[in-house]
């Protein structure tokens, strides 16, 4: 009797032990490179809550937002090595690997949410399989409002660019400030405020929602609104570390995966009302672009597209010939 009763007690623990475990369940860190205000961030810490809650908690995933875990440009490289087995980042920034990643970069390609769907359609089948040979898995992708210009002067042409140091943020928009007589300078959203007040730059190209979360008003004067290109934001997921999950809990996750994308891209659409009116609120001149400005932006970005497409070879016909269907 007394040693089933140890044997009793012995199993009694193992299994408390096993019952612990089972409800602690899984964390996983997750980097992303915006801050928590961001609306690509809140639509992600969204992702994480439906996971917990469709895998009671078996899966939680506790976001690094800003860059906190690892920045930005080592996020996917991070995820791909199994240092974290999922994060987010702008696909533009793999456009070094193959043209493919930045079909959504080329200035004036799609310039509607309703075009740039159709992009992504079209893109997308291309982004998995060169991410599935990196052991990658894409799980949804959303899209920034239309990049548009701010700068500290009005700007009514192009060559009213010339010689002013541009912040960038990939190689489609260093191409463009070459290409209209800028100065490229690459700086991570974080650094945008010090970059303009230390002169390091004086004119970007970028969404209404990093404008607005940067506090633009404190460093320029002039919104332009062209609308250029609606470039996308990936969230990716490691296939080793997808796969350790059970059936339940992959089919959990893929579920709150397709959630964020439509939800996302509604975020997006309300995103560039609300930050360009907050940019108005707080002093900054909403110019309408002039013909001539539009005309030689469009012209570079016929440019730009001939190169890509001579790049892109035929992954790019075919990204294009989707895309035009």
């Amino acid at each position: 009797m007394r040693v089933l009763s140890t044997w009793s007690a012995a199993a009694a623990i193992a299994l408390a032990g096993a019952t612990t475990a089972a409800v602690a369940g899984t964390t996983w860190d997750m980097p992303t490179p915006y801050p928590d205000k961001t609306f690509h961030t809140v639509n992600i810490a969204q992702f994480a809550k439906d996971v917990e809650a469709k895998t009671n908690g078996e899966l939680k995933i506790k976001i690094h937002s800003a860059g906190s875990l690892i920045k930005h440009k080592q996020i996917k490289r991070a995820v791909r090595s199994g240092q974290v087995p999922a994060g987010e980042f702008f696909l533009g920034l793999l456009a070094n690997e193959n043209p493919a990643f930045a079909a959504d970069t080329q200035p004036f390609l799609a310039t509607s949410y309703d075009d740039a769907a159709k992009l992504w359609a079209a893109q997308r089948p291309f982004v998995e399989k060169l991410l599935d040979k990196q052991g990658l898995m894409v799980l949804y992708a959303v899209p920034w409002p239309g990049q548009s210009l701010y700068s500290k002067k009005p700007i009514n042409s192009v060559a009213d660019l010339k010689g002013l140091k541009f912040r960038t943020y990939n190689a489609a928009l260093e191409k463009l400030a070459k290409l209209a007589g800028a100065a490229p300078t690459q700086i991570e959203v974080p650094d945008i405020p010090q970059a303009f007040s230390t002169g390091r730059v004086e004119a970007m190209i970028t969404s209404p929602s990093t404008g607005a979360n940067s506090k633009a008003w404190d460093f320029i004067s002039t919104y332009t609104d062209i609308q250029g290109w609606l470039p996308k934001n990936v969230v990716v997921i490691n296939k080793k570390a997808f796969r350790k999950l059970s059936k339940p809990v992959q089919e959990a996750v893929l579920s709150a995966a397709k959630a964020a994308e439509v939800r996302g891209w509604e975020m997006s659409k309300k995103e560039t009302t609300a930050k360009i009116a907050i940019l108005k609120d707080n002093g900054v001149k909403i110019v309408k672009p002039s013909d001539e400005l539009m005309k030689g932006m469009r012209d570079i970005g016929v440019q730009m597209l001939a190169e890509w497409k001579a790049s892109a070879g035929t992954d790019g016909e075919a990204i294009l010939s989707a895309y035009k269907k």
